[in-house]
């Protein structure tokens, strides 16, 4: 069986920045075993497969250990196939997913994707999670990530986190975020509990983000950086219970996987 894979740059105007995802289109559903198996092989922060349902793609996530509830940078990848890669894209592409309907849709040269938006609220931070990022002291909060704040970037780009320690915290993952003078804000995130180190632009995490940021600045359009080394660029607009995330993807590689 021969399959076509991409490999996508989401959240980048061209290749080698933002964050890699590989993309991989299905006529039909392979095995769970056969999903993950790829999924690792890839060893990419992420694999996004669809399937073709009438007026819907139905859509999975795949990291190199689990399946993902939401996705923000696959999912642009995943549009960013069907668009310039694929033919017969619709206008809207309507994702069915773990987390229900998702809608990405083109926004000028931009891809905007429509994610439900979640609330962050203060919590106290477990036990050495903040000496395991090297952190001393900072306000803490959680969605589905535990979201830590801390007072400006230089901090946050500066982070050496221990993985070791971090790994089997209750939350998905934690995103470190402060104000930025270049943006809105700046963000790293980190996810040994979902075999990601460190990913380097995490749409879903914006989806949490965006509402934090959009309460303390009090505006509901946002700009948006993430990652250490390699950083993507992000705009985000708040729409009540919604959050549109917009940005850029590159294509990098093309190829067939033989199975």
């Amino acid at each position: 069986m021969k399959l076509d894979i991409y490999q996508v740059d989401a959240f980048s105007q061209q290749p080698f920045g933002g964050n890699p995802a590989a993309v991989c289109p299905l006529t039909e559903w392979l095995s769970d075993e056969q999903l993950h198996n790829i999924a690792a092989e890839n060893n990419l922060s992420e694999t996004a497969f669809f399937v073709p349902r009438g007026e819907f793609y139905e859509l999975r996530w795949l990291t190199p250990e689990v399946e993902v509830d939401l996705c923000g940078h696959a999912t642009l990848a995943a549009a960013w196939v069907l668009i310039h890669a694929l033919t017969g894209a619709p206008e809207v592409l309507r994702f069915a997913t773990r987390s229900g309907e998702l809608r990405v849709t083109r926004k000028g040269d931009e891809l905007a994707m429509d994610f439900p938006a979640k609330q962050p609220e203060r919590c106290e931070p477990p036990s050495g999670m903040l000496s395991a990022l090297g952190i001393e002291k900072a306000e803490v909060f959680a969605t589905d990530d535990y979201i830590v704040l801390v007072e400006d970037q230089a901090q946050v780009a500066s982070l050496t986190p221990d993985f070791a320690r971090l790994k089997g915290l209750p939350k998905r993952g934690i995103a470190v975020t402060a104000k930025s003078t270049r943006f809105d804000f700046v963000s790293r995130w980190f996810g040994p509990n979902v075999g990601i180190n460190e990913d380097p632009v995490t749409g879903s995490a914006h989806t949490s983000l965006a509402p934090f940021w959009a309460e303390r600045l009090g505006k509901s359009q946002l700009t948006a950086e993430q990652g250490g080394t390699r950083k993507g660029q992000l705009h985000c607009e708040l729409q009540g219970d919604r959050v549109i995330i917009s940005g850029h993807a590159a294509l990098y590689m093309q190829g067939v996987i033989y199975l």
